[in-house]
């Protein structure tokens, strides 16, 4: 058989590339509802709301649909984070407690309740990580913000092991390679949590005002504050080091998440009720490049990235799903990416 240059070929597939980056995000599907955070794991996505916990089969992702629902007392879900069957729920009595439920969702069509954990303070972010939870607090009074240390190996008897006061308040937490990486009042506080009955503050970055949310991968840290997108070097935790920045003037993320060479911003407009996704490329991450945005006519809350597909939640217009963007050809090469392509083919 003759073997022919794969160069014939590339101009045609960098065409399809383009066209297909040019529909970044693509929508494929919606469920209807009001929801305030959103967690993704295997088939299933959580969505926490004003009332409780909805369980949503987001297995064909053109149809997701509910499967399983528990109501919670004091609403509305702040947050939720998913671990070996149990789904973590951050809430608040929107006074002066909040803290951690613990939701057996093993089997997803009847989630049910077996530990919960409280303390003065509004529960905003929760993050797990080898048997624990990291639940971000704010004083609403002081404004104060603490990191607390919860031991979940145990779910139905979760037990506050440690706990960090931070330099204000807490919107935000991410947990990896055994630090604890916070968003809050004035930028980004690293934790060291490799001992979790003794965190310490060991790095701290700092932003002009609030920053809302931070996800962290690879060594940088992603982090949106309330004048714009910013990576942090976080590679030396004890001296994380802002090496890339975008200016999103009037947008205020609430979600972040990060896959493959790009960020989804969830949030909405600062002066009105509009909202959408936005997707940073962040493949250099010293050059952070917006390129794509959905919009919506109500706040986005949260986001989360799970098996090629973006999941984002609002107040009013329920559970968005869109493909990431970067598509992937079949044989497993990401769009516009021809480093890994041979030099022939048959």
């Amino acid at each position: 058989m003759t073997r022919r240059p794969i160069a014939v070929f590339v101009g045609a597939l960098l065409l399809f590339a383009a066209d297909l980056a040019a529909d970044c995000p693509e929508l494929v599907g919606q469920l209807p509802g009001s929801f305030w955070a959103v967690a993704v794991s295997g088939d299933y996505a959580y969505l926490g709301s004003l009332s409780g916990l909805a369980v949503a089969d987001v297995s064909s992702p053109s149809a997701p649909w509910v499967v399983g629902e528990v109501a919670l007392p004091n609403p509305p879900v702040q947050a939720v984070a998913v671990s070996g069957g149990y789904a973590y729920v951050a809430y608040s009595d929107g006074t002066s407690q909040g803290g951690l439920r613990v939701i057996d969702v093993s089997t997803p069509s009847a989630p049910f309740v077996v530990g919960c954990f409280s303390s003065p303070g509004y529960a905003f972010d929760v993050a797990v990580s080898g048997g624990y939870a990291y639940i971000g607090y704010d004083d609403l009074s002081s404004g104060a913000g603490v990191l607390r240390v919860i031991d979940v190996s145990t779910p139905s008897a979760p037990v506050e092991v440690g706990f960090v006061d931070t330099p204000g308040s807490v919107s935000g937490v991410a947990v990896g390679g055994g630090y604890a990486y916070v968003a809050g009042w004035g930028g980004l506080s690293v934790i060291d949590v490799s001992t979790p009955s003794q965190p310490v503050e060991v790095g701290f970055s700092p932003t002009p005002q609030f920053a809302l949310d931070v996800a962290v991968l690879g060594g940088y840290a992603y982090l949106a504050d309330d004048y714009g997108f910013r990576v942090i070097d976080v590679s030396s935790p004890s001296a994380p080091t802002e090496v890339g920045f975008i200016p999103t003037p009037s947008f205020f993320a609430w979600g972040v998440a990060v896959s493959n060479g790009h960020v989804y911003l969830a949030g909405g407009d600062e002066f009105g009720p509009e909202g959408g996704l936005l997707v940073v490329d962040v493949s250099t991450p010293s050059a952070p490049v917006e390129v794509g945005f959905y919009e919506t006519v109500n706040d986005r809350f949260d986001v989360s990235v799970s098996g090629g597909y973006v999941f984002f939640s609002t107040d009013l217009d329920g559970l968005y799903v869109c493909r990431e963007c970067g598509a992937v050809f079949v044989d497993g090469f990401e769009s516009g990416d021809t480093s890994a392509w041979s030099a022939t083919v048959p």
